[in-house]
């Protein structure tokens, strides 16, 4: 059994989207479909999940300087979704956290 929730995504747009618009963001595994996604969400939290959108975010390169040079990596690409839940339904992601 593959694991399709990995960890809320917490930044500025994503608590902009769920103070406003029901809508909470997570990563989530890249071979899951919306509608796995769906269903685990709905299972973990007790919610209704309305619809789900997913993007692939592509890997990104790092550049760091230090005492000893540049440092050179990569950030891994990652799958993002996008859970708009029902009228009245509400997330805390924190409690996991």
């Amino acid at each position: 059994m593959k694991t399709v929730i990995i960890k809320p995504l917490v930044s500025e747009k994503a608590e902009i989207l769920s103070e406003n618009s029901q809508q909470y963001t997570f990563i989530v595994n890249k071979a899951a479909n919306k509608i796995e996604i769906g269903k685990a969400i709905a299972d973990r939290y007790g919610v209704q999940v309305v619809s789900v959108n997913t993007a692939i975010m592509p890997s990104k390169s790092k550049n760091r300087t230090t005492k000893s040079g540049l440092i050179r990596g990569r950030v891994p690409a990652y799958k993002k979704a996008i859970v708009t839940l029902a009228e009245g339904d509400e997330l805390d992601i924190f409690d996991d956290v």
